[in-house]
């Protein structure tokens, strides 16, 4: 297995270095084929010759790749550069790391697929994680920082690796270490009409454009600049956003410009493109493809959770009025509707019947836990549930956690004082 060290130049968030390795596709078969693995390193260019700890970024998702720095984006970098060194990892399958694209899925057949998809998950990025601490930067212990997704992939972490870690530090992503995709779908779908409610609250009048819209595109059938025909039902995931800071303005503004009297879809071109790009998923695939898969249980299959859970809410229904926006859902109907995803819809459609062969977690290594971990709840979370949250911290040993309300899902994406703060805290646990 090979290391490539690329380009190191400097940039307003500080000095990068580029590099890549070859790990195995399927970390079961070693022998086998082989991907590309990409990450960059961080550091103060004042500080590049010293020897600082390492702090491993672990991105939100599934297939969500790091965040490409700039001058203080992400706010919490910054305040990190003050005494790591930061590795942003590309998570397999995304972004420089060999990508996972619609175009590699059409030349596989389903089973082949599935199979292939199966490569993506977590226990095979906390691989790729121990390869590169042992490759590239000789077993020195790191500290790990996980958004979303990411807390998911620390419980991992702490629950195979956990000699590898000398600190935890989870931003909104304690997962419910016994909680089916079911059971997370039917706390969610609450959640969600709670947001619809406080987006309806808060302006009154997108409720009146949302309906507008949405017979539009029942009765006129809108062509997407892409060539996909619009239907309500992909119309509503722009409710995604909801669980981010700017989610409801975000939302309402794509909606402020949304009418052409002059169009024969009475849709203006701008909206179109607009609900386009933030449906597509052209950028990250894997996140649709792989959603599911991250409430895997040992034993069970996930069967489009969410689909069914959906029919147990009429208010959710398309038909239904006033629209409801849907959340951090993912359909099989997408695998049609999205013209980027179709080439997945047989591979995803064999691997949510697929049982899980193994848990992500250990309960028992996670109550004997040493390493210490921090964590933030989100008191209002839209994606993760607050409950569960609290649950899995309990049942961790060595954590510590911070509930609050002040911030959305994105909480350490807006200010540097959420990481300053976990900092703080994991520093007073014991060692």
């Amino acid at each position: 297995m090979t290391v490539r060290h690329g380009p190191t130049y400097r940039g307003p968030a500080g000095v990068l270095k580029e590099v890549s390795v070859d790990v195995p596709l399927d970390w079961s078969s070693e022998d086998g084929p082989t991907i590309s693995v990409f990450f960059r390193e961080v550091v103060d260019p004042e500080r590049v010759h010293e020897d600082l700890p390492l702090l491993l970024f672990l991105q939100g998702g599934p297939g969500g790749k790091s965040p490409r720095p700039g001058a203080g984006d992400p706010p919490w970098l910054a305040e990190a550069l003050k005494r790591f060194r930061v590795i942003l990892l590309d998570q397999r399958g995304t972004g420089r790391s060999t990508p996972v694209t619609g175009n590699r899925m059409a030349a596989l057949s389903a089973a082949e697929g599935a199979d292939y998809l199966s490569c993506f998950g977590t226990d095979a990025i906390i691989r790729d994680c121990e390869f590169i601490r042992a490759a590239v930067y000789g077993g020195v212990t790191w500290t790990t920082l996980g958004q979303s997704y990411g807390g998911f992939l620390t419980l991992h972490y702490l629950s195979t690796f956990p000699q590898a870690l000398d600190s935890c530090l989870v931003t909104g992503g304690l997962a419910g270490l016994s909680a089916t995709a079911e059971e997370v779908y039917r706390r969610t779908y609450p959640r969600v009409a709670g947001k619809n409610r406080r987006f309806a609250r808060r302006y009154p009048h997108a409720v009146e454009m949302t309906a507008r819209i949405a017979d539009l595109i029942e009765t006129r059938a809108p062509v997407l600049p892409d060539g996909d025909v619009l239907t309500v039902r992909r119309f509503q995931t722009l409710g995604l956003d909801f669980g981010m800071a700017p989610g409801f303005e975000n939302v309402l503004w794509t909606l402020d410009e949304a009418f052409d009297p002059d169009a024969a879809s009475g849709l203006s071109d701008v909206f179109l493109h607009q609900v386009m790009a933030a449906t597509s998923f052209a950028g990250n695939p894997l996140f649709v493809a792989l959603q599911e898969s991250i409430y895997g249980q040992h034993g069970g299959v996930t069967g489009w959770a969410a689909e069914r859970v959906r029919a147990e809410h009429p208010a959710f229904d398309p038909s239904a009025r006033p629209l409801l926006f849907t959340g951090e859902m993912m359909f099989p109907w997408m695998f049609d509707d999205i013209r980027g995803l179709r080439s997945f819809r047989g591979a995803v459609n064999l691997l949510a019947e697929r049982p899980f062969e193994r848990s992500l977690y250990d309960p028992k290594v996670l109550a004997d836990n040493e390493v210490p971990v921090a964590a933030i709840v989100y008191h209002d979370d839209l994606y993760v549930d607050a409950d569960l949250s609290l649950e899995t911290a309990a049942a961790i040993g060595n954590c510590a956690c911070w509930v609050t309300n002040e911030y959305e899902h994105d909480g350490v994406r807006k200010t540097p004082a959420v990481f300053r703060r976990l900092v703080e805290m994991v520093h007073r646990l014991p060692l």
